[in-house]
């Protein structure tokens, strides 16, 4: 589960990327906002790894028999809601209008 400390501003993680990178190893990824928004993870190797082999072969089965094959522990969010969950509204639209 993603914590606060696990999230740093771009220039806290530039003045403490030891401590970024030695976190990332641990197995707790490590996230980098840029103006407020998630930019960046810096994660382990073993961890980045498995992640680009299941997308190099395209299959969600393979993604899973590698996660389960090194016992990486993904944290999965499905709760967290997504910006598609919250449309931006039209503005200006002259729908509707008469001339």
């Amino acid at each position: 589960m993603l914590t606060k400390s696990d999230i740093w501003k771009l220039q806290d993680a530039k003045a403490k990327f030891s401590e970024v990178v030695r976190r990332a190893r641990a197995g707790e990824p490590q996230h980098v906002t840029v103006h407020g928004k998630e930019a960046v993870a810096v994660v382990d190797t073993s961890r980045f790894d498995i992640v680009a082999k299941a997308i190099r072969s395209g299959t969600m089965r393979t993604f899973l028999e590698e996660s389960r094959k090194y016992r990486v522990d993904m944290d999965f969010d499905f709760d967290r809601p997504l910006p598609m969950d919250f449309p931006e509204p039209r503005l200006g639209s002259k729908r509707g209008k008469k001339k």
